[in-house]
């Protein structure tokens, strides 16, 4: 039986993970964990879920709870929970306070689900990745951020929708921070097999308007409709689907570095992974160009200096 916790399952991305997730059909369980407080509108989510699976003859079961006990067995805990971003906020604002959560959150995890894989989506995500890491205790391979997924399918559909083309054939890759020192990996990006360098001679692409649209995504949703929803949830549930099948796919998370990937050290950052069921099963070995390498070491640099002013306030 697969099992798998949302913590934080009532706000607007870990109800809409858990739907999306029920809704493939390849879990038989999903925690929807919640503070005290929170747990009646959790069952009420469980609830409204409950109603649109049956149309669909899915028969997941679905736990509201905010006890500890009811993680244990779970093959991944999603932590979710925290303060969202609001208009204008850095991912990076919420670094303090979401910190706390996610320390207290990874240290029961440890103790109740010692087995279970933790993926973090609380933002900023690459800082509480290494919060997680630390409070946990478990092997970097076990504690894994959701990084630059959604960012590189967004520029994967950027480059889709502005010449017409179906987006399997564009792959494209984002690394770095999830934030505004996201580094897209242009120099490796084809298009048709084609190399996009040489794509783009006989096509307008606009590649730095879609670049600086990317930088502005999430901004750009929260303003016109106050939160990032769908997007968020069905990479994060893409996530979660690929490590429970065990797919060894290659996709872009953020994990801790120790000179994997362009010489960093000491902080968590999105780089493109091979996912089993037993986690990271290997950092995959990228090429950049001067240009990408120095971006990607400075939001190394910006990261770690946000990292270690979380850590010291947790005394980690």
């Amino acid at each position: 039986m697969v099992k798998v916790t949302i913590m934080g399952s009532t706000g607007v991305i870990g109800k809409n993970v858990a739907f999306t997730l029920a809704r493939a059909d390849t879990v038989d369980e999903i925690v929807l964990f919640a503070r005290p407080q929170s747990v009646e509108k959790a069952r009420g989510e469980t609830f409204d879920m409950y109603d649109a699976l049956a149309a669909e003859d899915i028969d997941c079961t679905l736990t509201p709870t905010s006890d500890y006990s009811d993680i244990e067995g779970s093959a991944i805990v999603l932590i979710s929970a925290g303060i969202h971003r609001e208009e204008g906020m850095n991912r990076r604002d919420l670094a303090i306070p979401n910190s706390e959560i996610v320390y207290e959150y990874a240290k029961n995890v440890a103790i109740h689900s010692p087995e279970s894989i933790i993926l973090v989506a609380t933002n900023p995500v690459d800082v509480m990745t290494t919060v997680a890491l630390k409070a946990s205790g478990f092997s970097k391979t076990k504690v894994i951020g959701i990084g630059n997924h959604l960012d590189s399918l967004r520029l994967k559909a950027y480059f889709s929708r502005q010449i017409n083309i179906n987006s399997s054939e564009v792959h494209t890759r984002v690394i770095g921070e999830h934030g505004d020192n996201m580094v897209p990996l242009l120099s490796s990006t084809t298009i048709g097999g084609i190399p996009l360098k040489y794509f783009t001679k006989s096509v307008d692409m606009e590649v730095p308007r879609l670049i600086k649209r990317l930088r502005k995504a999430g901004n750009t949703i929260i303003s016109k409709k106050g939160a990032t929803e769908y997007g968020p949830s069905f990479a994060i549930s893409n996530l979660i689907s690929t490590i429970i099948t065990d797919s060894h796919k290659i996709l872009t998370v953020s994990c801790y570095l120790e000179g994997e990937v362009g010489d960093v050290h000491d902080v968590s950052l999105g780089v493109p992974v091979v996912l089993s069921k037993k986690g990271v099963a290997m950092i995959v070995p990228i090429h950049m160009n001067d240009y990408e390498l120095n971006k990607f070491a400075n939001a190394a640099n910006i990261v770690k200096e946000s990292t270690d002013e979380v850590l010291e306030h947790l005394n980690l």
